[in-house]
């Protein structure tokens, strides 16, 4: 009977160290999909800022030369 229960609480430990592995492994998933999508979040914004500099930065017309309106 002593050894049934020996084997027992072995078994619940190694279950219940089983199970916090999981729980980490869940964690470190967790973790890296956020920085995925955080980096993924920042290189959209960043996209968009470039985009809108090229269009703030733009060289605007010349106001000597004749605008298209105003050749028609």
């Amino acid at each position: 009977m002593r050894n049934v229960e020996r084997i027992t609480s072995v078994k619940s430990e190694l279950l219940d160290i089983f199970m916090s592995m999981e729980v980490d492994e869940h964690a470190q998933r967790r973790r890296s999909a956020a920085q995925r999508s955080l980096r993924a979040r920042r290189g959209i914004e960043l996209h968009r800022e470039f985009q809108k500099l090229s269009r703030d930065i733009a060289p605007l017309p010349d106001d000597d030369e004749p605008q298209e309106s105003e050749l028609h």
